[in-house]
């Protein structure tokens, strides 16, 4: 296993509180909400690959599977795959849906470290 391999968590519905709530409580947690049969989503992983290397120590980036966590993905309004959704202080402050950019990435984590980001 690559070091940035390491850097992205997997949680189910069961762990999300203590993969997710609880560690936004001190630092960003980006959530991708995927599924094994998504095409963008298997392309979104590199990204984040790059994302939580880049980003280290700043963000925590956990992967949640919606066809085992469907419950976890109705509940913070995923309708398409992949959504990324940012949590902070145990609460989703911004989404983004579909195939991201690394930049696009870091720029929805620089809003939300300066407390810019919103729920759109």
């Amino acid at each position: 296993m690559n070091s940035t391999q390491s850097l992205v968590s997997v949680a189910d519905a069961a762990a999300f509180q203590a993969e997710v709530l609880a560690p936004s409580q001190d630092t960003l947690v980006l959530v991708d909400f995927w599924a094994a049969w998504c095409g963008p989503c298997k392309a979104l992983a590199p990204i984040l690959d790059e994302v939580a290397s880049t980003q280290a120590g700043r963000v925590r980036i956990v992967k949640v599977d919606v066809d085992s966590a469907s419950d976890l993905a109705a509940e913070y309004g995923v309708r398409a795959l992949p959504t990324l959704a940012l949590f902070k202080g145990g609460e989703l402050v911004s989404q983004l849906v579909g195939l991201q950019s690394a930049p696009a990435i870091e720029a929805m984590l620089t809003d939300a470290g300066n407390g810019s980001a919103e729920l759109a």
